[in-house]
């Protein structure tokens, strides 16, 4: 029963010892009690009561009684970091026990060998249990062995064999009431899932899992690890370190075991190291090391030292001594069949390379370039890696470039597996060191025309298909409405100065159970093959009235300048990255005060840095732009730069967008047929979005919705296929969960999930509120935000505000642009025209720089 429905074995053990009941009884109740205080609760207590029920059961002479007794020491004596006693326990159980006793003894010293890393001697003891469990027709003992041998080939990386014996343990445990053992198969089917590469099963599996457990009321430190895992190889390392410390600290409330902390330091050393924080994991690493060691468990040990090298490296640390490290790592690993063995050799090449040891490098990576050939993606795509990387310290740029190609191939591949828009922008972080190596190798090999093709590659990938649209199902449509329905009562108890704790803690509830369900979504398909072609962007320019494209790629922290246009590329080098976001962040500071009245003194100010912003973004090539419309390609993270204030583009059509492949799937998007018009008014504007009534008389038959209509199932519904749509709603951006970035309409905020439901977004879509262009960056070189959910989704053309503006200014902006539109204009040539009608002071100034029109529409 302790696992079935442990807080009612615990009461019912307690029941027996208050009887004073014979020493064979005793002996049950205390080890039910030692049992559930070693998973559940305080492994002390856990050791003082299986120790009473050693004894207990040696009083009452019963040898088979003893050796269950031992086992369950052994195990418990293990967790709490006395290996050496541990062992000593099975052994004598071991001696003790016959047939079916011995059976369950073995298997539990199974357990403890995979606990202490010892893959080899579980797996023996494990194999001589099975056949003895089966014959005794012990079906939840025989189950437990099957799950055991499965998680032991997992972390052999023997998936198929592990597959195999979780199905046949499923089907065993479908016929028992072991809820607490069913909870565990389920976690470890996400194990599996995860181990053969499927992402969101895995979450979604252990998601199940943790509901299971909650229900019985056990924790769950051992899936709190596996989900670390996972969110890490989703991208996710932030949530996965602060989970594992969440867990630390409440192991460390309970008095829990002590092997479960080491893996819970290590998970959270592993997570600091992504989420670089390289000094938070160098301290968690450190720590799991000397944990590991004290208690004999190498396997663990080892790999907790590969993250320790690691984050050393990651700290700037250069040293032959730690060189020597990482091989000594690799060789442990290897001969432990471990599957991080190629990571460790990467690593020792890695940074071989660094010290000029180039043979040393050359003899490590060859070996971590083994493992691109098989295997699961991300083990694939350390050895490409490795392959790439012994490309270059060889010289060969068309070998770095085939390496690249295959690696990005590789992660192409598993990223489209993945259904959630955030997870496929957060998984191109794993291809970032492939993408720059094949951008400085391109340039090398192949000049402008061929950096432009790489910059291309892993440049906003996620908008290279639609992301796959949310399942139709119950729960998630309900926690939305419930969502929208809280943050409609939140913002109420705000503006009426009513507390709202209570109200912003159930909406941050309800964030994370729409976030959870939607990261569960499988892709649909593969990518379709489809590769970027200049040749095909340069006559897509050349009809564009003598247009010219403006992509900036980063090589080595330095802006590059691909100027596109006239049937060839050019390349300029501009100033330092990091230089030009720090100026774009004073930019952006000076449009916020440009945007309330009195603020006139700051405009030769934010002019002046917008001049210098010029110089590091488009450096020479400013001479070279001619007369005709530019469309920017900036990277990610000079996405809030205010394209209209740099004084050569201040004139012209000017349009933004996130890759140049996505200008050209805008460009040849087609309007959808009807030509159907819906303009939205949402609640609380300071104007009253006074430029909707005028708008709706200039478009004869056009939806207008607002006065309490604009609720978001019925924007949804008439944004769904429609021409153009216009929204003058107050827009919040959530750097803290981008897609979670709203608009408010009259029953609380219509956010980029929603979006998400679209069957085709609208194809042009203005947006006339602030901070609807502020994005989140990620990945490699991803944005997440409103803009960038809508273009994947049938929407050519956007205008949107990437800065705070005067609520009043918007207004004339807003009307002269839809004047353009009636005339035949483009978005960016409107949007000029706009810029261009409006009075002379700061504030209207201000307003319409902060606006860029996105896409091609």
């Amino acid at each position: 029963m302790v696992f079935a429905a442990p807080g009612e074995a615990l009461a019912r053990a307690e029941g027996v010892l208050n009887g004073h009941p014979p020493p064979l009884h005793a002996s049950v109740a205390h080890q039910v009690i030692g049992i559930w205080q070693r998973d559940f609760g305080d492994l002390r207590l856990a050791l003082r009561h299986l120790r009473r029920a050693r004894d207990c059961a040696a009083r009452a002479d019963s040898a088979e009684r003893e050796a269950d007794v031992l086992a369950t020491l052994g195990v418990a004596l293990v967790h709490a970091g006395r290996t050496r006693q541990g062992l000593e326990a099975f052994e004598r159980g071991v001696a003790r026990g016959t047939g079916h006793t011995r059976a369950r003894v073995l298997f539990r010293r199974a357990y403890a060998w995979w606990v202490l890393g010892h893959h080899k001697e579980s797996l023996e003891d494990v194999r001589r249990a099975i056949p003895v469990l089966r014959q005794a027709d012990d079906v939840i003992w025989t189950a437990r062995a099957l799950t055991l041998r499965a998680t032991v080939h997992l972390a052999l990386g023997a998936v198929e064999r592990a597959d195999a014996d979780f199905t046949a343990a499923e089907a065993l445990w479908d016929t028992t009431g072991q809820e607490h053992d069913k909870a565990d198969a389920v976690e470890s089917r996400g194990l599996a899932a995860f181990r053969s590469g499927d992402v969101p099963a895995a979450l979604r599996l252990l998601d199940e899992a943790e509901e299971r457990y909650a229900k019985l009321g056990t924790p769950t430190f051992m899936l709190n690890i596996r989900r670390c895992e996972v969110l890490m190889a989703a991208g996710l390392a932030a949530e996965a370190l602060a989970e594992a410390d969440a867990a630390i600290k409440a192991l460390d409330g309970i008095g829990g075991q002590s092997t479960r902390k080491a893996e819970l330091l290590l998970a959270a050393a592993r997570a600091a190291r992504l989420a670089d924080d390289p000094q938070t994991a160098i301290a968690r690493a450190a720590l799991a090391v000397r944990l590991f060691a004290g208690q004999r468990r190498i396997w663990w040990e080892t790999h907790a030292r590969l993250v320790l090298i690691e984050a050393r490296h990651a700290a700037g640390r250069r040293s032959g001594r730690l060189v020597a490290d990482a091989a000594a790592v690799a060789g442990k690993l290897a001969s432990l069949g471990a599957p991080a063995a190629p990571e460790a050799s990467l690593l020792a090449g890695r940074m071989a390379l660094r010290l000029g040891w180039t043979a040393d490098a050359e003899r490590h990576l060859a070996v971590a370039a083994r493992s691109r050939r098989s295997g699961p993606p991300l083990a694939r795509m350390t050895g490409w890696a490795a392959q790439a990387l012994r490309a270059e310290a060889a010289g060969s740029a068309r070998g770095v470039l085939e390496a690249c190609r295959r690696g990005l191939d590789v992660l192409d591949d598993h990223r489209m597996t993945l259904g959630a828009s955030e997870l496929r922008a957060r998984a191109t972080a794993q291809g970032a060191e492939l993408a720059a190596l094949a951008q400085k190798a391109s340039l090398v090999s192949g000049g402008p025309r061929r950096l432009l093709v790489w910059s291309e590659r892993w440049r906003a990938t996620v908008l290279t298909a639609p992301p796959t649209r949310p399942p139709a199902d119950p729960a998630l449509l309900s926690g939305m409405t419930a969502y929208r329905e809280i943050a409609a009562r939140a913002e109420e108890a705000r503006m009426e100065g009513r507390p709202v704790p209570a109200l912003e803690r159930e909406q941050r509830r309800l964030e994370r159970e729409i976030r959870s369900r939607t990261l569960h979504m499988r892709g649909g398909a593969p990518g379709d093959g489809h590769r970027f072609d200049v040749g095909r962007l340069l006559r897509r320019l050349g009809d564009s009235d003598d247009g010219q494209l403006v992509e900036l790629a980063v090589l080595d922290g330095r802006v590059q300048v691909l100027l596109c246009g006239q049937g060839r590329v050019r390349r300029f080098e501009a100033g330092a990255l990091a230089t030009a976001e720090t100026e774009a962040e004073h930019v952006q500071a000076g449009l916020r005060r440009l945007a309330h009245p009195g603020a006139e003194a700051r405009l030769p100010v934010v002019e002046a840095a917008g001049r210098r912003l010029e110089e590091l973004l488009l450096g020479p090539a400013v001479a070279h732009l001619g007369t005709g419309p530019v469309v920017v390609v900036p990277p990610g993270r000079l996405h809030r730069v205010p394209w209209a204030l740099l004084p050569s583009l201040r004139e012209r059509v000017l349009s933004v967008s996130p890759s140049a492949s996505s200008w050209l799937r805008a460009r040849e998007t087609q309007p959808p047929p009807g030509g159907r018009r819906v303009l939205v008014r949402g609640p609380g504007l300071a104007t009253g979005g006074a430029e909707v009534p005028e708008l709706a008389d200039q478009y004869d038959g056009a939806t207008v919705l607002g006065n309490g209509d604009a609720t978001v199932p019925r924007v949804l519904e008439e944004l769904d296929g429609a021409a153009l749509a216009h929204i003058a709603a107050h827009g919040e951006f959530r750097a803290d969960g981008p897609l979670f970035s709203s608009l408010r309409m009259a029953d609380g905020p219509l956010i980029v999930h929603d979006f998400e439901r679209l069957g085709r977004s609208p194809y042009r879509i203005l947006l006339s509120c602030c901070d609807t262009a502020r994005f989140a960056t990620v990945g490699a070189d991803e944005l997440l935000g409103l803009v960038t959910a809508l273009l994947p989704l049938g929407t050519a053309g956007v205008v949107a505000c990437s800065a705070p503006v005067n609520d009043e200014a918007v207004v004339p902006l807003m009307l002269a642009l839809h004047k353009g539109l009636a005339a035949g204009l483009s978005l960016a040539e409107a949007l000029r025209d706009a810029r261009a009608a409006l009075p002379g002071d700061t504030v209207h100034q201000a307003t319409g720089w902060a606006f860029s029109a996105f896409g091609a529409a």
